[in-house]
């Protein structure tokens, strides 16, 4: 049982989705919020497995909503649904810490899917279109450390694990990595985890943005 709350600034909305979740076993609705300070409120209150956040929102948005509830350090992961799939308000939401995106017409078989992987620890978005995100806005960006050796969490990492946090910053898929490396993608995918740990991050995702931010992975593929 996948456990969700839902977050949209108009009923009709909510509805909708409360009635597609409701309708199948899998899923059950713990509450519902129409705007970020509710939602950030309700999900320490309820402890969601899958926060559906809408982003634009009166008051609070959806980005600083995530923010808030990621840096609580609950288990509740987020979902973002967004009108359009590359713009700025996506870019922020990866950056806030949400766990992925979906379009809001997608279709009903994408959202219950996608909060299911949520749920399972898996980002619904490719880190390779995580990369375009960041090389989209890079000039909006702060500047990437000079020094990545400063950030203690890469202490930990191995010379292996470094490498394949470059490639997973690269956005490769474990099939790449594997490929490049000469390695089995079993042997990738322990990898891949061991790197989750030790850095902190909560996704793939999240690992893309932690190299970027670090300069181990640069714009245009660098």
């Amino acid at each position: 049982m996948t456990t969700v709350l839902i977050v949209d600034d108009q009923p009709l909305q909510r509805y909708g989705f409360r009635i597609l979740l409701e309708s199948v076993p899998e899923t059950e609705v713990l509450g519902e919020a129409a705007h970020g300070a509710e939602a950030v409120r309700k999900a320490a209150e309820l402890r969601p497995d899958v926060v559906l956040m809408d982003v634009r929102m009166p008051g609070m948005d959806g980005i600083e909503a995530t923010r808030r509830i990621v840096a609580a350090g609950g288990r509740s992961r987020i979902l973002v649904l967004t009108t359009f799939d590359l713009d700025e308000y996506v870019h922020a939401a990866l950056r806030a810490g949400a766990s992925g995106f979906l379009l809001k017409d997608a279709r009903p078989e994408e959202l219950l899917a996608g909060i299911r992987a949520v749920a399972l620890g898996d980002a619904v978005i490719a880190p390779a279109l995580t990369r375009r995100l960041l090389d989209e806005f890079a000039q909006h960006l702060p500047r990437p450390a000079a020094d990545p050796a400063g950030d203690t969490r890469l202490d930990s990492l191995t010379d292996r694990e470094r490498e394949i946090l470059v490639a997973i910053g690269r956005g490769w898929t474990n099939g790449e990595i594997a490929g490049h490396f000469v390695l089995s993608e079993s042997t990738v995918k322990t990898h891949v985890g061991r790197v989750l740990a030790k850095i902190g991050a909560r996704d793939r995702v999240q690992a893309v943005i932690f190299a970027y931010d670090l300069g181990l992975a640069r714009p245009h593929g660098g």
